[in-house]
């Protein structure tokens, strides 16, 4: 499905998504936002990336996907990343507090939800500042 029409504001603006980015895109099969993606940066892995990226981009479709949260976390530098994509509405199979809970049993915070496309919707997990790897 393609992008969120609604907003103005870029999409790859609102997921920090700079240019140069070294991303990873994991269980997201969208090749529209591959596109999009291709067009800011060439840094782009279809699954785990030779050493720490910048943004992680994970799709999450039940619950159990949840678990991999700490493993994603792994894969970012210590100010970057993961935001899981999943559907959006109220018959989904996952809800906003169970991914918050997922993240912070992950050791990462929420801090940023955005409409990743008509259908679905992306919530953005860092690590705390006091949590940092250093």
């Amino acid at each position: 499905m393609s992008p969120d029409l609604k907003s103005t504001r870029p999409l790859l603006d609102k997921l920090g998504v700079k240019p140069g980015a070294k991303v990873a895109v994991v269980d997201l099969d969208e090749p529209w936002f591959l596109d999009l993606l291709r067009g800011r940066t060439t840094d782009i892995s279809r699954g785990k990336p030779r050493g720490a990226g910048d943004l992680v981009f994970y799709g999450v479709r039940k619950p159990s996907d949840l678990a991999r949260l700490s493993e994603l976390k792994t894969w970012i530098e210590p100010n970057g990343a993961v935001w899981a994509v999943r559907p959006k509405g109220a018959g989904t199979a996952i809800r906003d507090t169970e991914l918050i809970a997922a993240g912070l049993a992950a050791g990462l915070v929420d801090n940023k939800i955005a409409s990743f496309s008509e259908s679905q919707s992306a919530m953005r997990f860092v690590f705390r500042l006091r949590d940092r790897p250093r």
